[in-house]
């Protein structure tokens, strides 16, 4: 039967943790390594609302990309967000695992699926940071061509509506047919300048700075903001796939209880 552990170096191939950014906190975060593990729920972030859901499904391990203990943390309590939900995971017996910046980065990850999912071919990472041990660049974004042509900038961004299941979405028209796109998983805006020095016209992220529109309008060039819960949760799916693939005799399903924590009026 396998273990939280065995789980974990499955993720540790695929996403390599060693290429986390400085300030990130991923990895085996809660729990015991040799706890046996029969059911396994992915989810985005370790919510309260996803612990109690992981509970009633009788998993043992929660897979999320959003790690549950972040920046300093010195006291478990339940006095805190962060306490309650470790004091939660410890109490119903599961463990989590939390895969970010590595799963940002690595090929077939956060940006890997937002990119297939927008129809983007010939993908390369938008920042390389280093190369994995076949030799192949790893980095945050992706850069691709749209698959059939140019577009203009509102039939694509009612693609992104349509296969991201936005209710809405914040658009800047450059006035220029989209064809080379950057798509960055969460909030990626800062990125900005090695979107235009890799010749894209088009850039879809989340979590956009005023700034940031007009430097783009002024640099002409389209820019899309989807939201950070849905250019990343694309990857969900992706994360329970492999677990199915490297152990069929897990239990693996996404998360129903999450989504969007805010709504467009």
């Amino acid at each position: 039967m396998a273990t939280v552990k065995d789980v974990w170096n499955l993720l540790d191939r695929k996403a390599p943790f060693r290429t986390q950014m400085d300030f990130d906190n991923a990895g085996f975060l809660v729990g015991r390594g040799d706890q046996q593990v029969t059911r396994v729920l992915v989810a985005l972030d370790i919510t309260p609302e996803v612990i109690r859901e992981a509970a009633e499904k009788g998993c043992q391990l929660i897979l999320a990309h959003h790690p549950v203990i972040w920046g300093k943390v010195g006291q478990i309590t339940d006095e805190t967000a962060t306490g309650r939900k470790v004091l939660a995971l410890i109490e119903q017996g599961i463990a989590a695992i939390c895969a970010h910046t590595n799963l940002d980065a690595a090929e077939g990850g956060v940006n890997t699926a937002l990119a297939l999912r927008l129809g983007l071919r010939d993908q390369v990472p938008l920042a390389v940071d280093g190369t994995d041990e076949a030799g192949r660049p790893y980095g945050v974004g992706r850069v691709g061509q749209l698959e059939g042509g140019p577009m203009t900038v509102d039939h694509f961004a009612r693609r992104a509506k349509e296969t991201l299941g936005l209710s809405g979405i914040r658009v800047l028209d450059a006035g220029v047919p989209v064809q080379r796109v950057a798509v960055g998983g969460g909030a990626c805006g800062s990125m900005l300048p090695q979107v235009r020095a890799m010749g894209c016209d088009t850039f879809l992220t989340a979590d956009l700075k005023h700034d940031l529109y007009l430097e783009a309008r002024e640099a002409g060039m389209n820019l899309l903001d989807a939201g950070h819960y849905s250019t990343e949760a694309v990857v969900c799916p992706v994360i329970a796939q492999w677990v199915r693939e490297a152990f069929p005799d897990l239990w693996v399903e996404v998360a129903e209880n999450q989504g969007e924590v805010f709504e467009y009026f």
